[in-house]
């Protein structure tokens, strides 16, 4: 499936309800990033055949993978500017090793990934939950 807009399609017809266009990247794979508080979990999402892998869970492979520092910074900060303790972000990985932002979703799902990868999510929201007296 062709997910591309192209930019002549862009125009009044689009008034009457919310869009989100990103420029494309050239990526090797995806990132899911989960962030509880100082907790960052960083997940490779490899296999998806088209631009959005949530159309092709079944053919999705999931790796932990290291934070870069400046991603985890940036995480960070976005999460003190908006006075948050959780949020997914989504990043493209480019072809050049670079992480590429899309969105930061502050109810973001996470759940779906093997247990693996879902056990130390869960035990960082609840240690949360139950030391930081405020709500995720």
């Amino acid at each position: 499936m062709d997910d591309d807009v192209p930019p002549e399609l862009i125009d009044s017809r689009l008034c009457h309800t919310a869009h989100l266009f990103q420029q494309r990247v050239a990526k090797a794979a995806d990132v899911r990033l989960t962030a509880v508080g100082d907790l960052l979990f960083a997940v490779r999402i490899d296999g998806s055949p088209g631009v959005d892998w949530r159309r092709h869970y079944d053919d999705l492979t999931y790796t932990p993978i290291p934070t870069p520092p400046e991603i985890a910074e940036g995480v960070r900060a976005y999460l003190d500017a908006f006075g948050l303790v959780f949020g997914a972000f989504d990043f493209g990985l480019g072809t050049d090793g670079r992480w590429y932002w899309y969105e930061c979703n502050p109810n973001g799902q996470w759940a779906w990934f093997p247990d693996r990868i879902t056990a130390p999510i869960t035990a960082a929201l609840a240690d949360q939950l139950q030391h930081s007296g405020e709500p995720v």
